[in-house]
């Protein structure tokens, strides 16, 4: 007999579908606050799953050019670019970093000047330019045989070796016209990975707050999955780990499950038609093992392990960053009353959902549907009622 809350509600996905000996539900648990965007997750899904390249393209608009989940990007780590970190406390950054910037002698080797050290500075090879900017800071250009030379003078003109003022402001190493070599009133060298730390130069009251939010996303395997509901050929099925998974060999490619699902996941494979999504590595599940994406997380940003542990381990995690001075840190996905009956997959996240690109109160898009099926009866009963009662009074 079907459970009272089969369409919504708190639920144990499994046996409702049917498995009557279901072990545990599985699912994962992804802490944000430790995911360090290195897309380790990304690259072993799709390599255990064969997942299709999504092609080679910079969005241009963020480091992060994955975009989002399709359906040839089951994982999908998020860089969520703050220029204003929400809800801080106290200014980051304060106080003065302490230590030498990028030693003299990586600054050597990126310069062309240097023996080789076993590894490559954030600068390209031979440029000495960019080499002493980095020791220096940005007001460092060089002269032609590769000395580094004295800052800019104040009147916009370049010194080379000796000091004298020689090159003019617009030459290639020294700042822009108009500048006082320093970047105070005009535009400076920030550098490329290995440049110094923010704030070096300027000190802690030139700092702009800004902070990078990492999120590896993934479907949910809602309790209540609206994409299983509404799919009519049963590609979508449950498992017995309470997961949701997509057989391709009978998706029609209807679409149906792509509208349905709260969050935006599923999506058609261009050339196939088909809906893909996460399987949560079910066939590693099989054999006892951890999906691919956990196991590959240098950070155990992604955990997994039976939901009920889970579940804990976050609230702990929790409350452990709420003493240590993170008031906003927050569960999501977590609670099995909510709009879908809790999420196979749910999150620690540093911001607000929206902030991640995740809807603030996802709702089973199949929860009304037995409303709507009785007010459609009522309908219809009315209708006849109409009908019979315009045929009695006709004949009399």
């Amino acid at each position: 007999m079907p459970d009272a809350n089969s369409l919504y509600g708190p639920l144990d996905p499994a046996p409702d579908a049917g498995w009557a000996e279901a072990g545990p539900r599985m699912g994962f648990f992804t802490d944000t606050s430790v995911c360090i965007g290195c897309k380790a997750c990304e690259v072993a899904c799709k390599e255990w799953n064969g997942v299709p390249d999504a092609g080679f393209d910079l969005l241009g608009m963020s480091y992060d050019n994955t975009g989002a989940l399709t359906a040839n990007s089951w994982r999908h780590v998020a860089f969520i670019e703050q220029p204003r970190p929400a809800g801080h406390r106290t200014p980051p950054f304060a106080g003065n970093p302490t230590g030498a910037p990028v030693s003299a002698d990586a600054a050597a080797v990126g310069a062309g000047t240097g023996g080789p050290s076993g590894t490559v500075p954030g600068v390209p090879p031979g440029d000495p330019d960019a080499a002493a900017r980095m020791v220096t800071g940005p007001t460092a250009p060089t002269t032609g045989n590769g000395t580094v030379g004295a800052p800019a003078g104040a009147n916009g003109t370049a010194a080379v070796g000796n000091g004298t003022p020689e090159a003019p402001a617009n030459a290639i190493g020294a700042p822009p016209a108009g500048t006082a070599g320093n970047g105070a009133n005009g535009s400076q060298f920030l550098g490329m990975p290995g440049a110094q730390p923010p704030g070096r130069g300027t000190g802690a009251e030139g700092r702009a707050d800004f902070r990078w939010l990492m999120m590896s996303d993934v479907c949910k395997h809602c309790t209540h999955a609206a994409c299983l509901d509404v799919c009519p050929t049963g590609s979508l099925f449950r498992t017995e780990f309470g997961t949701v998974v997509v057989q391709e060999d009978i998706c029609n490619g209807c679409g149906y499950c792509i509208s349905a699902c709260p969050y935006g996941v599923i999506d058609q494979r261009k050339g196939d038609g088909r809906a893909w999504k996460c399987t949560l590595c079910y066939d590693r599940l099989g054999a006892g093992q951890t999906p691919a994406c956990a196991q590959a997380c240098p950070t155990e940003s992604i955990q997994y392990g039976p939901l009920d542990e889970l579940r804990e381990r976050a609230a702990q995690r929790v409350a452990t960053l709420h003493e240590r001075g993170v008031p906003e840190a927050r569960l999501y996905g977590h609670d099995p009353t909510d709009g879908v009956g809790g999420d196979g997959a749910f999150f620690l996240l540093l911001d607000e959902p929206e902030v991640y690109g995740l809807p603030p109160d996802p709702v089973v898009t199949t929860r009304d549907l037995p409303k709507m099926y009785k007010r459609a009866g009522l309908a219809a009963l009315a209708m006849v009622a109409a009908a019979v009662a315009a045929f009695v009074g006709g004949n009399s």
